[in-house]
């Protein structure tokens, strides 16, 4: 069995509300809600619990106010949580998802930045020394992903990236700008998930609005440089992809959505479950699209059941 180490600096309470429509400026009343352990390396998480049991390992920074919830839903999942307790609460997040439209819409309530107090200081250096460290040892695989909240230093990202570089394991970053930047130029992701307008911003000049032809050289050239494999998914048009430089598309199955969220994250978790288990990069782009199909036809965030 392929272990697989999931990080989740932006984890979230996930409530997931179900409407028979959504009225903007009206009262409205739901049929019911669910709650759900997410963020988007958890979403991955919850996937990869699913296709393997035992075969993903957990990490979140959980808010001391509201940490209790959280860990009992990560559980539930099997997520084989690990975590450290950070001031305050957890985010929460709402998705309303809207029956009669066939919509989902995403509400992410984000928490005050927080103060980087000494104590936290110590906590950061104890999990980049020792604590990540010997997960990472443990594992064959490292899905980084979502958003650093602004507590966390700057570099904490690339270092990551680093620790897995030096450890010569397979690393996925599926998170952009800023950090994404910093981390080239520290080390070089095994693999980098990106949406074709977050790739555009990223790794093209602002002049440039590639069309297809243009977005696929610009995808395969770079990969060819980077030596890596570069994933960039096109919402309902197919995924263009390149592995040092050789191209694939792969097309989306189209599916009666139910809810979209996490849709990516499961694509991350199919992708990268079937790389470790072939090494056939068609197959897990296929594998990864598979997932990413079977949870937008359910109502849980990140789920393939």
């Amino acid at each position: 069995m392929k272990k697989i180490l999931c990080l989740c600096f932006s984890s979230t309470l996930q409530r997931t509300i179900s409407f028979d429509s959504v009225r903007l400026e009206k009262v409205n009343r739901s049929k019911y809600y669910r709650m759900d352990a997410s963020g988007k390396a958890v979403n991955s998480a919850r996937i990869l619990a699913q296709l393997e049991k035992g075969c993903v390992r957990t990490f979140c920074p959980l808010g001391t106010q509201n940490k209790d919830e959280f860990i009992q839903l990560a559980d539930a999942d099997g997520l084989n949580l690990f975590y450290v307790e950070i001031p305050g609460k957890t985010r929460e997040c709402w998705t309303l998802l809207d029956r009669t439209a066939g919509t989902t819409t995403e509400l992410v309530v984000g928490e005050p930045v927080l103060e980087r107090t000494p104590d936290f200081v110590a906590l950061e250096e104890n999990l980049l020394t020792k604590i990540l460290p010997a997960e990472i040892q443990n594992c064959d695989a490292v899905l980084l992903a979502g958003s650093r909240p602004g507590i966390w230093k700057e570099t904490l990202y690339a270092e990551i990236a680093k620790l897995c570089f030096d450890h010569k394991k397979i690393f996925l970053a599926d998170y952009i700008g800023a950090d994404l930047k910093r981390t080239l130029e520290t080390c070089t992701p095994s693999i980098i998930k990106i949406n074709d307008e977050e790739f555009t911003q990223t790794f093209c000049t602002p002049q440039e609005e590639p069309d297809e032809e243009s977005l696929k050289s610009a995808i395969i050239k770079k990969s060819q440089e980077l030596h890596n494999m570069i994933v960039v998914t096109r919402g309902t048009n197919s995924t263009f992809a390149a592995n040092d430089g050789t191209f694939v598309e792969c097309p989306i199955e189209k599916v009666k959505a139910v809810n979209t969220t996490a849709c990516g994250d499961s694509f991350n978790a199919g992708f990268l479950y079937e790389y470790l288990a072939s090494g056939n990069f068609a197959k897990a782009l296929a594998k990864g699209t598979w997932c990413a199909a079977r949870n937008a036809e359910r109502e849980c965030p990140g789920t393939i059941l």
